[in-house]
């Protein structure tokens, strides 16, 4: 992969991006002892060139000055390289989505009287269930 595409009109060029690899760690005999197929990509915001300042702020507020990724799911470096610029891009996107403002919302009057009627049965069946000269 050469870029990625966060969303249009935003695309990290390959070259803002440090991808480092090392050993994956734990069992796997000798494939995974002399392969360098661990993948961590990092992303520096604060330096990126191709974000506007709207965009940059709303990054650095939610991630910080740089992300960083680290892949170790497969044997395969390149399926790795794959899935943590895959996985950059969603957090990314994660990150730049914005929520719909909330509306204040008033119960209409009939779900009022709805409530208010199922209370009342409520109550009537508990009262049926006391025992009997226990009335107020």
């Amino acid at each position: 992969m050469s870029e990625i595409r966060v969303r249009p009109g935003l695309v990290i060029p390959d070259a803002e991006l440090s991808v480092r690899f090392t050993p994956s760690g734990g069992p796997g005999g000798q494939h995974a002892n002399r392969s360098n197929t661990r993948v961590e990509l990092t992303w520096d915001i604060d330096a990126s060139e191709v974000l506007d300042d709207h965009t940059r702020v709303q990054l650095l507020a939610k991630l910080g000055q740089s992300v960083r990724v680290v892949v170790d799911d497969e044997r395969s470096q390149t399926r790795n390289r794959d899935l943590a610029h895959e996985r950059l891009r969603v957090r990314l996107q994660a990150a730049l989505h914005r929520d719909k403002p909330r509306r204040k919302t008033k119960p209409s009057r009939s779900s009022q009287r709805r409530r208010v009627e199922g209370k009342r049965q409520r109550s009537q069946l508990k009262k049926q269930r006391r025992k009997p000269g226990s009335d107020d």
